[in-house]
């Protein structure tokens, strides 16, 4: 047994030390975030409502950015992804016809929701995030404080609210290119048929399906805006500080994403088989 007081036991302790601030620091940040949406959830519902204006210019902001690279990139997944590559294989077995309802599966239920996401959390957040950056470097947040205006009402929560019901409206424009870029690989150059495709979908689609795609993206739409306007409000370190902060919220977005996907989709496929059957 090595002494206590030995090298090794010490680089053992400075290494558990170093993993349980860690581990403290994302608690501690996570406790940011919850306490951040309720202060601005509670801000939303209370009158007066301040953030009216700033509400539906950001929504205006969300429309004109985010969703001319939804539809391309949504458009162009479906085109090759399930379109071609799935079509192809669907092709071999002579099953082409069954095209339609695959799309139900990798595009309303899945990839329609996250490229919505990560194309809105990588547009709109980073902006959230340095724009907010900024203002705390800059010194306006406390002017505003001093004035006696609470920027969590009246400049994070109305951000957070239109990201959570723009993006449903997003979501639905992407499922649309989404389907759309799968009938053209799957009928243009497969070879299939219109009929054959819609029948298809329409065998196997549900306005479950939609709702809860709508419903998720709502979701990814608060955590979204929830984890840059933290990342904003806690900038610290000057113009470099903000730079940080945005890598940061673009990360954090991408990690809750993913496991809010893969919560949400175990949980409604549970809660609902049916839906996984393919008709």
């Amino acid at each position: 047994m090595r002494p206590r007081g030995s090298p090794a036991a010490s680089g053992q302790g400075r290494t558990a030390g170093t993993f349980i601030d860690i581990a403290l620091s994302h608690l501690e940040r996570l406790g940011g975030m919850a306490a951040l949406f309720l202060r601005s959830l509670a801000a939303l519902v209370e009158p007066p409502f301040p953030w009216r204006r700033e509400f539906v210019l950001h929504c205006l902001f969300i429309l004109r950015h985010a969703l001319p690279p939804i539809a391309i990139a949504v458009a162009a997944w479906g085109f090759s992804g399930p379109g071609l590559q799935a079509g192809n294989f669907l092709l071999t077995f002579g099953s082409i016809d069954r095209a339609g309802g695959f799309m139900v599966v990798a595009i309303v239920r899945e990839f329609g929701t996250f490229v919505t996401a990560t194309v809105v959390a990588g547009v709109v957040g980073t902006a959230i995030t340095a724009e907010l950056g900024a203002r705390v470097v800059r010194g306006e947040m406390d002017a505003l404080r001093l004035l006696g205006v609470d920027p969590i009402r009246n400049i994070v929560a109305p951000r957070i609210l239109a990201l959570t019901l723009t993006m449903m409206g997003l979501d639905v424009v992407a499922l649309l290119f989404g389907v759309f870029g799968g009938y053209l690989a799957s009928v243009g150059v497969l070879g299939g048929t219109s009929g054959a495709f819609l029948a298809s979908f329409n065998a196997n689609a549900t306005f479950l399906d939609l709702a809860a795609s709508v419903i998720k993206v709502g979701i990814f739409g608060m955590l979204i805006g929830t984890i840059c306007g933290w990342h904003g409000l806690n900038v610290s370190g000057g113009p470099q500080g903000v730079g940080r902060a945005v890598n940061r919220s673009i990360v954090g977005c991408l990690l809750a994403i993913f496991l809010v996907n893969l919560v949400y989709t175990q949980y409604f496929l549970a809660a609902r088989p049916d839906v996984g059957v393919f008709r």
